[in-house]
Parts: structure tokens; sequence; C-alpha cells
């Protein structure tokens, strides 16, 4: 994959505070990066820095493309909450912020259209946004950070002020557009994270405490047991007395501590095939994107 994004030691401080402390990271083109964190984490703080919109004290924010390339037609932010200028339609706002990032006046007013289109604003596009309700100005907001066709999208709690419909809804256009750019986005909404996330970025009072794939961080913070459904409680009785293992049991379930027992999951496999146990599913338990969170992101 192609390195879209690297940044490395980015530093903001304000005072003798750093709300944002060293941190490094890469991101490859289209892929998407959940930035999580306890609020005051410095997310915000992170998200405003890669857009511009915060000078750093210290660090590099290295973006690929062509030099010549004006760095706001390669960007597209969504703050957590957007403004609008209530007497412009989501058209005439569109269309505006697609020519100041860039877009040829002659094609900003039909990118402007396609666009609204795509977030779900086209019957409403020439209507006031001062009329717009939350889920409508989120989506509006939206459309204003992708109109350009941006390399990289920065979100700022993009569903956190959506109801479950409007959460899916706005979930369902940001896998869409992964196809087509990189994401880098904040949440507190764990469940979010883990169901469109590339690579995770753990924030703690302004350090990168954890980062990683799904996968790979979840390895790193595994429960070290492995649970073992059966067919029948009788099955798991005779498992139990099979075994000099420590067992832990409960109606058809029981979970052995490979770490403590110093045994591998492949040891465990050939016991149950060798005896032929009635077994319905071995899986190694995996910790929670939550138990992960509170671990290595609260103090």
């Amino acid at each position: 994959m192609t390195q879209l994004l690297h940044v490395e030691q980015l530093t903001k401080k304000y005072g003798d505070y750093a709300a944002v402390d060293l941190i490094s990271f890469v991101l490859e083109e289209h892929t998407s990066t959940a930035l999580i964190g306890p609020n005051g984490a410095g997310k915000t703080t992170t998200l405003s820095m890669l857009a511009g919109l915060v000078t750093p004290t210290v660090g590099t924010i290295k973006l690929q493309g062509d030099a010549k390339q004006d760095m706001r037609s390669m960007i597209g932010f969504l703050p957590q909450y957007p403004k609008f200028f209530p007497w412009l339609s989501a058209l005439e706002f569109t269309e505006m912020a697609a020519r100041l990032s860039g877009v040829p006046t002659k094609q900003a007013i039909a990118e402007a259209k396609k666009t609204l289109e795509f977030v779900g604003l086209g019957e409403a596009m020439n209507k006031k946004t001062g009329t717009f309700s939350g889920g409508m100005k989120q989506r509006l907001g939206l459309a204003q950070a992708i109109v350009h066709k941006p390399k990289l999208l920065l979100l700022d709690e993009p569903v956190s002020a959506l109801d479950p419909v409007g959460r899916r809804q706005v979930m369902n256009l940001l896998k869409a557009l992964q196809q087509e750019t990189t994401i880098l986005y904040s949440t507190h909404i764990l469940n979010d994270a883990e169901e469109m996330t590339d690579q995770l970025l753990f924030l703690r009072q302004g350090k990168l405490v954890e980062h990683g794939s799904l996968e790979d961080v979840r390895a790193r913070y595994a429960d070290p047991r492995i649970v073992i459904e059966f067919d029948t409680v009788e099955e798991v009785k005779r498992f139990t007395q099979k075994v000099a293992w420590q067992v832990a049991s409960q109606g058809l379930v029981a979970s052995v501590d490979v770490q403590m027992e110093g045994i591998e999951m492949a040891t465990v496999l050939a016991l149950l095939n060798s005896e032929s146990f009635a077994v319905r599913k071995v899986e190694r338990q995996t910790a929670s994107l939550e138990e992960i969170f509170m671990k290595v992101a609260v103090v």
C-alpha cells in the first residue's frame, strides 16, 4: 500500500501544557483510522493541526501528492460542530466550499449537486441551511468536506450527535467513501471503531499510548483463556475429569487459562479430537475494544 500521510513528533503546547505531545504515525492510502481517547486526550487538536487550522509547536506533517497542489484541495475536514450560513441553501453552501477548495467555478455547482445527492440531501439542496435538522446539518458538513474529492478526509466525532438511524446512514456513507479517499476520524463510539477501522490510534493526555490494527491490538490485550462450548453438560464434566488442568465451567462452556497451564491451542485441540469430545466451538477469548480502551486510554 502507498503511504499518504506521515506525522512525526507532532506537538502542540499552550504555555507549559502539551495538548498533543510528540505523536508519530503513518496513514496508508484508502484506509480508515480511528483516533480514540477520552475528552481532553488531544484528538481535536491533532485533527486541527492536520487540517492546517492550528499551527504545531514542533513536528512535521507530510502529505504525499503533487508538490504544486494546494494543501486545501487535498484535505477535507468536518469539525465536531459544523457551522453554516443560515441564509444560504445547501447547494449554495456546498458550491462555495467547492470553489474555496480549488474546484473550478464551472465545475463547482455540478460537483455540489452530485455530492449532495450522495449524502442524501438531493431533495433538500435548495432549502436554507437554517431550516435543517441536526442530522441534515451533519450530512451537509460531510458534503462540504468531500465535494472537492480530497485525498485525506478528517472527521471530528462525525456521528456523535446523531440518532441510531442517522449514525448508521453516515457510517454507510463513510464506508463507501473509503474506496476513494483516506479517512482519519475521532470517535468515542467504540462500536463504530470496531466496524470501520483499519488502524487504531489511542491518545491519553496528548500522548499516543497504543496503535495498530484492530486484530493486532486485540492480540496484545487478549485474555489468555481458551473457551470451549460442548454439546452437553455431560461432555463438560467428562472434559474436566479427563484433564489435569484447572478448568472453569458453567453450563455448556469450559475455559482453560492456557498461560497459567503452559499449553497451546494445538494441545487443547489435539485432546478434544483424540477423545472425540462433542464440541460446538473452540475459541480464544478476546478483549473487547471497550476493555482495551479502559486499559490504555483511561488513567
